[in-house]
Order: C-alpha cells, then sequence, then structure tokens
C-alpha cells in the first residue's frame, strides 16, 4: 500500500509498505477524512528522536474495511471516528489508571498510530482492540467536525480535566492553536468566569473570542506575565500550557495565585530541559500543583466528545481553516501544516475511493 510519512529526519515523502494484517480483535480501516498535526512535523524533525520509514499520521475518520473474527461491533462498511490513542485495555496500567490510559505499557504506549505501526496517512491502517476503541460516526456529525475530536479536542479537554477548571475560576490558556482552542472551549463548558487567552493570530484570537475567551494578551506587547496579572491582581487560579517551551513553565507557574494550578499538554523536545527559579513556586511551598498529560483515548470518551458536538455545545469544525481533496493532497496538507502560515489553524484532507 502507499502513505506518507517519514523517509528520514527532516525529509518527508510517500512510501511503499505492506498492507496490515487484522488480529481477532483489530480492524482495518481506510481513511475518508484526516488531518496532519503538527506531532507529525515534530516527529518528521525529529523531535522525539530519530526516525525513518514510517507513514505518519494519527488523526482520522474512516471506513472498516476488514474486521478480525472476535470483533462484535462492527462490519466492513462501517463509518468510525478513530481515537489518536487506542489503549490495550488488558494493561495492568490502563486497569488501575482509569481515565489516564495513555501509558498501557510504558510511556505514550497506547499511542500506537505512527509511534508504534504505521500511521493514517496511508491506504489503510491497523485499529487494536476495534469494540474498545471504535466509535460509529454519527448520522449527524459532519465527518469534519468528529475528526477534531480524536486529539485536538480530546487533548484541548484533557488539560482542562488536569487543572480541575471550577465554576466561576479565572484560567489563562497559553498559546491558542487548534489545541490552545480548545483549551478554551473546554475550559467555557467546565464553567471557568474569566479566560484569558496568549495568542497573535488574528484569526486564531477571533476562534477563541466565540469559544469563550473573555482577554487576549500577546507577547508582542510585553512580559506576559505581568501582563496577566495587570489583569488579574493577585494571578489567575489555573494556567494552561497549550504552546511555547521549557520557559514556559516557569511564566505559567509566575501567573498562577498560590493555591492553583499549572497543567500542560504541551509537546515539547527532547532538547528542552526545565529548571523553575525556587522563588517563582513560592521555595516549593506555594501550594501550586504541577499537572501534565497525554491525551486518554478509546471509545467512551470520543462518544462523549461526539454528544457534545451533537447537542450544540461546541463546534470543533471551526478549527478548519484549509480543505484538500484527494488522497495525493496529504503532502500538501502536510507540507503547509509543517510550515504553519499566519492564516492557518487545521487542515483537512478529504479521500474519496
Amino acid at each position: 500500500m502507499k502513505g506518507y510519512g517519514v523517509i528520514k529526519t527532516d525529509q518527508p515523502g510517500w512510501l511503499e509498505k505492506e498492507r496490515p494484517v487484522a488480529g481477532p480483535l483489530d480492524a482495518i480501516i481506510r481513511p475518508t477524512v484526516i488531518a496532519p498535526c503538527s506531532s507529525d512535523t515534530h516527529f518528521m524533525h525529529g523531535g522525539a528522536g530519530p526516525m525513518e520509514n514510517t507513514i505518519l499520521g494519527h488523526e482520522a475518520v474512516g471506513e472498516v474495511v476488514e474486521t478480525g473474527e472476535l470483533v462484535r461491533n462492527f462490519k466492513p462498511g462501517d463509518k468510525v471516528v478513530i481515537p489518536c490513542v487506542t489503549p490495550d485495555w488488558t494493561s495492568k496500567y490502563t486497569q488501575l489508571n482509569g481515565k489516564r490510559n495513555a501509558h498501557d505499557h510504558g510511556m505514550w504506549g497506547s499511542f500506537k498510530l505512527v509511534a508504534a505501526k504505521e500511521g493514517t496517512f496511508a491506504e489503510f491502517f491497523h485499529v487494536n482492540m476495534a469494540d474498545a476503541n471504535l466509535v460509529n460516526l454519527p448520522d449527524d456529525v459532519a465527518p469534519e467536525a468528529a475528526l477534531m475530536t480524536v486529539d485536538m479536542m480530546s487533548t484541548g479537554f484533557h488539560a482542562v480535566e488536569l487543572a480541575d477548571v471550577g465554576f466561576g475560576e479565572t484560567v489563562a490558556v497559553i498559546g491558542i492553536g487548534p489545541v490552545g482552542l480548545m483549551v478554551t472551549a473546554g475550559a467555557q463548558l467546565k464553567g471557568a468566569g474569566r479566560i484569558i487567552v496568549v495568542g497573535t493570530r488574528p484569526n486564531c484570537v477571533k476562534i477563541a473570542r466565540e469559544y469563550g475567551a473573555t482577554d487576549v494578551v500577546s507577547y508582542k506587547d510585553g512580559d506576559i506575565v505581568k501582563q496577566v496579572k495587570d489583569l488579574v491582581g493577585g494571578g489567575v487560579d489555573k494556567a494552561i500550557i497549550a504552546g511555547g517551551n521549557a520557559a514556559t513553565l516557569t511564566q505559567a507557574i509566575s501567573m498562577v495565585k498560590p493555591g492553583g494550578a499549572v497543567a500542560s499538554i504541551n509537546y515539547y523536545d527532547t532538547a528542552d530541559t526545565f529548571s523553575i527559579p525556587a522563588p517563582v513556586w513560592g521555595l516549593g511551598m506555594s501550594d501550586i500543583d504541577i499537572r501534565c498529560g497525554f491525551c486518554p483515548g478509546g471509545a467512551a470518551r470520543i462518544e462523549k466528545l461526539l454528544n457534545l458536538i451533537q447537542y450544540g455545545r461546541v463546534d470543533p469544525a471551526k478549527l478548519i481553516t484549509h480543505r484538500f481533496e484527494g488522497f495525493d493532497k496529504i503532502e500538501d496538507a502536510f507540507l503547509l501544516m509543517d510550515k504553519k502560515t499566519p492564516d492557518l489553524i487545521k487542515p483537512a484532507v478529504f479521500i474519496k475511493w
């Protein structure tokens, strides 16, 4: 089969691979809508370590073409939504950690697409434990909206869960790319009162306000910590990092009041090192929690996110700024995501077979 991915570090391109085979509990999917992600470009540039001869992609809606003999809930022809995280539900870690299920057999273990096998930018891709990891696409949800649940919405909302945002709290969201925009929407749904977003791109600022942002801070206007504290004297209740680098953690801690929390779902680089000045963290006695996480997976979570779309609570399709038609356009969409033009939030590729 044909797929698009990493030939070697910093060299993306088309690859020829063996078509995957379904085990007894698994399914083979043909993608019908896919989206490149910053994580894919990060992988291509070696940000998570050396990678070569690997098909990229972990965001997809598709059609089932084959199921294993023990799969009960799906059959060829079904339209399905595929979480980017597909845990092995038999692992002790998954059983013990419930909603935080991203590390079934070690760090990132449940993130199998790309990390452990070929990704979704292919004519066919494999999904383990289909009954637990696939979701039927509802008739009243557009495929591109459903596509945004599998990573962008799941990851952004996980940040809100990690921060434990409560009614009336003031929340700072650092970075308003597609994940940060979903953080903003999730914070509003969780009852945040004031939502201060840190970002500069006009189209992202516009969508952030539509998702519930009350204030916008730009790093171009000076120190973001000072700007946030000028808006909220004692600091915010929660700060969520959805972009930036290792130094951003210090900024987030600096803008949170004692007793608050910092949550990070940002994808750092292997070269990053965290160094927090002790006074910023109250010499270790500020009661400021620091939490991080990788988005949970599985069918139940995606079903809940689809419910929010079905009943008009959020429209994640607003993230999609660029649309491409045809399997061969995966390359164009990927290179656009890598370049990150000022008008880009999220590209999607629609595929007809």
